[in-house]
């Protein structure tokens, strides 16, 4: 279970989380929502280690991982598919799917056939460059990319950003499979109300750097979460 207990992070002089506090569990979908700018993607950063925190602290399976480098949080079992995706473009499918070996020992150091089970497009262009495939393929990459890891909390930074509707449903799929599987956290930050509302068994969503209203999604009211999501 992830514990996120009222963190202040700060770029500079200028706060971009204020107490914000969150969960994640084991076989469940954490999801938060909110407009552009409002902290979601700062909040992910700082639960990957990614940006130092001011105040609060970030509990991972009851151990306090506040300070620790996203290396050593990798090597819990935290795996964070960024905005963007960030694959590497000029590295073949399979050597970016490998690129995810960085955190495991020798001895688990291969692709799940699982990945593919998952991802069949995948399969077919191990050889082509990731710089070559298209956003919703590499948006399939970079989350196989992290699931290669063998995490225990999955953290997806807008999964659904630009891409097309077919694939947004493959990663629906996707996601809805990893959960039912009962082994792992996923937290999903994301725009698209209606991806999350399908998804989602715990809800958080933030305005101004703040959580303004979170709870099990199904006690969540609509109207007032669309409140926050539209400009």
């Amino acid at each position: 279970m992830l514990q996120v207990e009222n963190i202040d992070l700060y770029y500079g002089a200028s706060q971009a989380l204020k107490s914000v506090a969150i969960r994640a569990e084991i076989g469940r979908v954490s999801c938060v929502l909110g407009r552009n700018g409002v902290g979601k993607t700062s909040l992910l950063r700082a639960i990957a280690g990614h940006q130092p925190i001011r105040a609060g602290r970030v509990l991972w399976e009851e151990e306090d991982i506040s300070g620790f480098a996203p290396y050593d949080r990798a090597a819990r079992g935290i795996a964070y598919v960024p905005q963007g995706r960030e694959i590497f473009p000029l590295l073949t499918v399979l050597e970016n799917l490998q690129t995810g070996y960085a955190a495991l020992p020798r001895a688990l150091r291969h692709v799940p056939d699982e990945i593919f089970d998952l991802f069949p497009v995948l399969k077919e262009m191990l050889t082509r460059r990731g710089g070559d495939l298209s956003g919703g393929q590499q948006q399939q990459l970079a989350i196989a990319r992290a699931l290669v890891t063998r995490p225990r909390l999955l953290i997806l930074d807008e999964p659904t950003e630009g891409i097309q509707p077919s694939i947004i449903k493959d990663i629906e799929r996707v996601i809805r499979l990893l959960t039912e599987r009962g082994d792992m956290a996923i937290l999903l930050v994301e725009q698209y109300f209606d991806f999350a509302r399908a998804l989602a068994d715990i809800y958080a969503v933030m305005d101004r750097g703040e959580v303004v209203m979170d709870g099990e999604a199904a006690q969540m009211v609509e109207a007032d979460v669309r409140r926050y999501l539209t400009v």
